[in-house]
C-alpha cells in the first residue's frame, strides 16, 4: 500500500515535470521567440511559470511569436485545469474501481463525490472552465477590437485570467488599462471565479438551480474569507496609495485600481500599477495576500483561503479549556488545524530559504538585492502569482532555478506531500503525552 501511494505521488510530480520539459523544448525551437536567441534556462522558466500558472517572466511574453504565445497559452490551460483533474483521471479511469487509499488521496483534497461519479466531476470542471473562458474572451474582445487587436489576444488573456496565470501579450501587462472598467472588471471576475474552486462553483450552481437549499460550510468559508481579503486589502491599498502610485487617478479609478490590486495577488499576477512604485506597506500586504493565495480545488496556488480561516479562527476563537475549535456554528476537527499549521510552516520555510539563497547568491556576483524584494519574488513564485518587483530579469541562472523549483513545489509539490500515507496499525499503545508551555 505504501508503494502504491508513492507511485501516485511520483505520477503527479512526473506528469507536471514532463509537461514543463516538453513545453521548454517547444519554446526553444527557432521562430518561437522574435527578440534574438532564447536561452534554454529562460525557456524552462517560461514553461514552468505557465504550467504552474504563475506568470513570472524573465523575458517579455510580447516577444514570443504567435505560435510561441499559443504554446504558452496551452501550457497555462493544462496547469489551470490542474492537479485535481489529472489526478482524478489517473486514479479513476485506469482501474474503474478506486482503492480506499487512492480515494483518500483525492477526497482529502476536497472532492468528496469522486467515489461514485469521477467522470461527471471531470466533465463539470471542463465545462465550467471553457464556459467562463469563452465568456471572458467575448468581453475582452469588446475592448481589444477597438484597438485593432484580434480575438486571439482576448482568448489569451481570458485563459490567463481564469487560470490565475497573469501572463499577458502586452509588454506592460495591463498597466495601460488601469482606467478601463471593461478590462479591469472582466479580469477581476475571471480571477475570482477561477480562484474560489470548482467545488464552490458547483455548490453555487446547485443552490441557484434549487438542487440544494444551502451552501456547504466549505463554500461559506471560501466565499466569506475571499470577500474579506479582497475588500480589506482594497481598503488598505486605497489608503496607502491614494497620493502615491494612484495620485493621478480619479476617486472612482482609485477604487477600481485598489480592488484590482487586492484581487490580483490571489495568485493571478496581472498588474495595472507598477509594483515597485508602491509603498512598502502595500508591498507587505501584497506579499501576505500572495502567500494566502486562492482556494482549494481551484486554478490558484498559495496556502489557500481555508488554511488562513482555520488559523485565524484558532488564534482568536480557541479556548484553552476545549479540545476542539468552534467556528460559525461548526466544530473544526484537530487534524484540520494540524494540516493548516503544517501547510503554513512548510510555505514559510520554502519562502525564506529561497529568498535567503537568492540574496546570498546574487550578492556574491555583485548584484545585491534587497531582502524584501527577494521575499516578494519568492512568495510570488511559491503562491504561483506572478507579480514582480522587477528583479527577475536581472537574476543569474542559479537564482532562476531557485524560482523554478519554488514555482513547481508551490503548485505541485505541496499537493503531493499532502497525499495521505497509509500507516500500519499500532494496536492500542500510545506514546506518553508531553506538556509544553506555549506563549
Amino acid at each position: 500500500m505504501q508503494l502504491k501511494i508513492g507511485r501516485d505521488r511520483i505520477f503527479l510530480l512526473g506528469f507536471f515535470a514532463l509537461v514543463i520539459l516538453l513545453g521548454s523544448f517547444l519554446l526553444i525551437v527557432p521562430n518561437m521567440y522574435s527578440a534574438g536567441p532564447l536561452h534554454y534556462i529562460d525557456a524552462l522558466f517560461t514553461a514552468t511559470s505557465a504550467v504552474c500558472v504563475t506568470g513570472l517572466t524573465v523575458v517579455d511574453t510580447a516577444n514570443y511569436t504567435r505560435t510561441g504565445q499559443t504554446i504558452i497559452m496551452l501550457l497555462i490551460q493544462i496547469g489551470g485545469l490542474g492537479i485535481i483533474t489529472f489526478a482524478t483521471l489517473y486514479i479513476a479511469i485506469p482501474r474503474k474501481r478506486i482503492s480506499m487509499v487512492s480515494k483518500g488521496a483525492i477526497t482529502d483534497y476536497s472532492l468528496p463525490e469522486i467515489e461514485y461519479k469521477p467522470k461527471v466531476i471531470i466533465a463539470a470542471i471542463l465545462k465550467y472552465t471553457f464556459f467562463f473562458e469563452l465568456l471572458g474572451s467575448l468581453v475582452f474582445y469588446i475592448r481589444f477590437r477597438t484597438q485593432g487587436l484580434d480575438f486571439f489576444v482576448a482568448v489569451f488573456h481570458a485563459v490567463s485570467a481564469f487560470c490565475n496565470a497573469g501572463f499577458s501579450t502586452f509588454s506592460t501587462n495591463l498597466e495601460a488599462y488601469v482606467t478601463d472598467p471593461i478590462v479591469n472588471f472582466d479580469t477581476m471576475a475571471l480571477i475570482v471565479i477561477g480562484g474560489i474552486g470548482f467545488i464552490v462553483i458547483r455548490d453555487i450552481r446547485k443552490v441557484l438551480t434549487h438542487e440544494k437549499k444551502h451552501l456547504s460550510y466549505h463554500s461559506k468559508v471560501v466565499l466569506g474569507t475571499t470577500a474579506s481579503l479582497i475588500f480589506g486589502g482594497a481598503l488598505a491599498f486605497f489608503l496607502l496609495e491614494y497620493n502615491v502610485s494612484m495620485a493621478n487617478l480619479t476617486i472612482p479609478q482609485k477604487i477600481m485600481a485598489s480592488l484590482f490590486q487586492s484581487v490580483t495577488p490571489r495568485t493571478a499576477g496581472f498588474d495595472t500599477i507598477v509594483q515597485n512604485q508602491m509603498t512598502q506597506g502595500s508591498q507587505l500586504i501584497t506579499t501576505f495576500l500572495m502567500f494566502v493565495g486562492a482556494s482549494p480545488a481551484s486554478t490558484g496556488g498559495g496556502v489557500k483561503t481555508t488554511t488562513f480561516f482555520v488559523l485565524f479562527a484558532t488564534a482568536f476563537l480557541y479556548s484553552d479549556s476545549s479540545d476542539s475549535l468552534a467556528a460559525n456554528g461548526r466544530t473544526i476537527a484537530p487534524h484540520i488545524i494540524y494540516k493548516a499549521v503544517g501547510m503554513v510552516a512548510k510555505g514559510l520555510v520554502i519562502v525564506f530559504v529561497g529568498a535567503i539563497c537568492i540574496v546570498l547568491y546574487e550578492e556574491s556576483f555583485g548584484n545585491p538585492i534587497a531582502l524584501m524584494d527577494a521575499v516578494f519574488e519568492v512568495t510570488s513564485a511559491f503562491g504561483t502569482v506572478g507579480l514582480s518587483e522587477g528583479i527577475t530579469f536581472s537574476l543569474h541562472w542559479v537564482s532562476k532555478l531557485i524560482l523554478i523549483f519554488t514555482m513547481y513545489i508551490g503548485r505541485v509539490g505541496l499537493f503531493a506531500v499532502a497525499m495521505p500515507k497509509l500507516h500500519k496499525l499500532e494496536g492500542y499503545a500510545e506514546l506518553p503525552s508531553a506538556d509544553i508551555l506555549i506563549g
